[in-house]
């Protein structure tokens, strides 16, 4: 099989209603349309087996998160391509096949995406991917067409192809054989900052990460797990935490984690005022899980580290992103200064 379009769902039934059809529609012959259902109890199950008896569903005994309940998914699908799709994304007419064919055609790319825009304002990208993903020198993830909360409207700005950071589990298209050489998503994370971390190592493997403008997907997000919980927050911050241990040279150790300490003490407290203390609380839950895990990483790092380059990627924004946003008001990627980064 060319392409396996894989769908994680979650209690996720009103988007399957919704957006299932359209996906089936419109996958090529060479694609097949396979659904990963994390344990829901919500009447996904039932549903699928009633209106799409065709497709093919791999049911999983618990709810293993977003990085187990593919990694586990995949390992039992054979396809040249995974396609990783969220369950809250509307597709185009032909979206999947020029993302296929550019991977063809270029074998040092390892993973690619679409534009990610907003399903709720079409015209405006959508936080989760917009046109590609970077992170900072201190971990920060942004997007061309997106800094923290500033969206920016899809004026045809974007329309090149980019080699990026990190490409979006929304919708993600990765050789299956650099997928498992690379180790999968890290099961610890559980949901949020995995493919981040899968790409900052995939990079290390001396692959490229490229956003495409060939074709348009829409996303709602936060299906799953509202914006808003202080679970996000705490997965947030626990993972981005625990990719910079596993990734970062030791000479960065220092002073990124000592700018991560203020900086991370800071927010917590723009939380406790904006958001409540549950968000204020999940910073430091998140600093505990990461201590606790410590040795745990360690020994990932130490394993991945025996083969492949510790250097950082071109693609990594030398600046910080957080000081350009909030002390320079540069909201904006285009006024960033990304003089180090690929073409």
């Amino acid at each position: 099989m060319k392409a396996a379009v894989v769908i994680l769902n979650y209690n996720g039934l009103k988007f399957l209603q919704q957006f299932l059809k359209r996906v089936v529609d419109n996958c090529p012959a060479y694609a097949a349309v396979v659904i990963a259902d994390n344990a829901s109890s919500d009447g996904s199950v039932q549903w699928l087996q009633q209106n799409f008896p065709s497709l093919r569903l791999i049911q999983h005994s618990f709810n293993k998160g977003f990085a187990d309940g593919y990694n586990d998914a995949l390992s039992q699908i054979e396809a040249e391509y995974f396609v990783i799709l969220n369950s809250d994304i509307e597709v185009t007419d032909g979206w999947l096949a020029p993302l296929i064919d550019f991977m063809e055609v270029n074998n040092a790319v390892a993973a690619c995406q679409p534009k990610i825009l907003s399903y709720h304002d079409k015209n405006y990208f959508e936080y989760a991917g917009a046109a590609g993903g970077y992170i900072d020198i201190f971990g920060f993830p942004f997007c061309r067409g997106r800094i923290f909360t500033a969206l920016e409207k899809d004026e045809k700005q974007y329309d090149d192809v980019k080699d990026v950071f990190w490409v979006t589990g929304a919708c993600m298209i990765i050789r299956s054989e650099i997928f498992f050489s690379a180790g999968g998503f890290d099961g610890f994370f559980f949901a949020h900052m995995e493919e981040i971390d899968l790409c900052w190592r995939i990079q290390r493997m001396k692959y490229r990460i490229v956003s495409l403008p060939y074709s348009s997907v829409y996303h709602i997000g936060g299906g799953t797990l509202s914006k808003n919980s202080p679970v996000k927050t705490f997965l947030n911050y626990r993972n981005n935490l625990s990719m910079l241990f596993k990734n970062l040279p030791l000479y960065l150790m220092l002073p990124v984690f000592l700018f991560r300490l203020i900086a991370d003490i800071t927010a917590s407290f723009v939380f406790l005022f904006y958001n409540g203390f549950s968000h204020f609380a999940a910073v430091y839950k998140a600093y505990i899980s990461f201590l606790l895990n410590v040795f745990q990483l360690l020994k990932k790092r130490k394993a991945f580290s025996r083969n492949t380059s510790v250097r950082l990627p071109e693609t990594i924004y030398r600046r910080s992103v957080l000081l350009d946003y909030f002390i320079f008001r540069r909201k904006k990627y285009s006024a960033l200064f990304f003089r180090n980064t690929v073409n």
